[in-house]
């Protein structure tokens, strides 16, 4: 599993951010390899005959092709009439597996669908670029999203935005088709606060993804609302995509939802990407009773950029 280790931040980056702590995996560790330990401790007891999809979200695959959800399911010891997808999808990555396994239920298509999520940023990160390398952690989510007869719709509200024009805020430049490893020189680049990395090195614009954030979340978060005929209060729990501190507490207040049940905690894991709201939901629900979570609402927003949120009721949570 990913080594814990200290953010190395400074203490006024550390108080902004609210990131005391982040996860490594190891030197050969992959995010398939967090994946499969997380889907099995979820499926401990369960028939891994009824699990009919797979869905497998990462921007860290284990290789170009195949296709790493494929592995995973020959290493679970899925069913050979399994379904199963990559998707490479980042900040909002988890509201879109919930929306594609709503979808793959709702048509037919499965009753059983296995949501994976786990990203290993840190092997993109240049280690003496300061301004990253504190605030991503690596981490891998399993949730299993199960078609039942039920009241309730359990999963619902489903709204997605993007806007490519932004998309080279967040990037990886080099190791794609684009400009392959083999034919791209590389280059140093050192910014004005001496952070170092090279462009086959994660780079961040934070204070445009910042302003992205808080242009288009709260808008997407008043759309799900009035679509859904429901007040601010009506929402039992607001857990967001867990950037940083400071991002949570801006859109916070921007949003309108000082004084409203709201999960801002960074502290042990900094920023996850696609497994920050599970990990979250997760957390949350050990602090608060699953009965009294009907409407909790998600919201994810980075790399793409892409944002998107849903509502779910978490007390249709129930094992097959």
């Amino acid at each position: 599993m990913p080594e814990k280790v200290e953010a190395n931040i400074n203490e006024r980056l550390r108080v902004k951010t609210g990131i005391e702590y982040r996860h490594v995996v190891g030197e050969n560790e992959t995010s398939s390899d967090m994946a499969v330990k997380a889907a099995k401790k979820l499926l401990a007891g369960v028939s891994k005959e009824k699990i009919d999809y797979l869905l497998f979200c990462s921007q860290s695959p284990d290789y170009y092709l195949p296709t790493t959800a494929c592995i995973i399911q020959d290493r679970l010891g899925l069913s050979n009439n399994c379904g199963a997808l990559d998707y490479n999808h980042g900040c909002t990555g988890y509201i879109y597996g919930l929306g594609l396994a709503k979808g793959l239920i709702k048509s037919g298509q499965a009753r059983n669908v296995l949501l994976l999520t786990a990203e290993t940023y840190s092997k993109y990160i240049n280690p003496e670029d300061h301004a990253v390398l504190p605030l991503f952690g690596d981490a891998a989510t399993a949730t299993l999203v199960v078609g039942k007869e039920s009241d309730s719709e359990g999963l619902y509200g489903f709204k997605y935005g993007t806007d490519g024009s932004g998309y080279n805020n967040l990037i990886v430049p080099v190791g794609g088709a684009r400009h392959p490893y083999q034919t791209t020189e590389i280059e140093n680049v050192t910014d004005r606060y001496d952070n170092k990395r090279t462009n086959r090195n994660l780079f961040m614009d934070g204070g445009a993804i910042m302003d992205f954030a808080l242009d288009v979340v709260p808008p997407c978060l008043n759309e799900i609302l009035s679509a859904n005929n429901l007040d601010r209060t009506d929402i039992d729990y607001y857990v967001f995509h867990q950037a940083n501190n400071f991002m949570l507490k801006s859109l916070q207040k921007i949003c309108k939802l000082k004084k409203l049940p709201y999960w801002n905690d960074v502290q042990e894991y900094g920023n996850t990407v696609s497994n920050s709201i599970p990990i979250a939901l997760a957390d949350m629900m050990q602090k608060n009773a699953p009965d009294k979570l009907h409407k909790v609402l998600l919201m994810g927003f980075g790399v793409g950029l892409s944002w998107g949120g849903c509502i779910v009721d978490l007390t249709e949570i129930s094992t097959i």
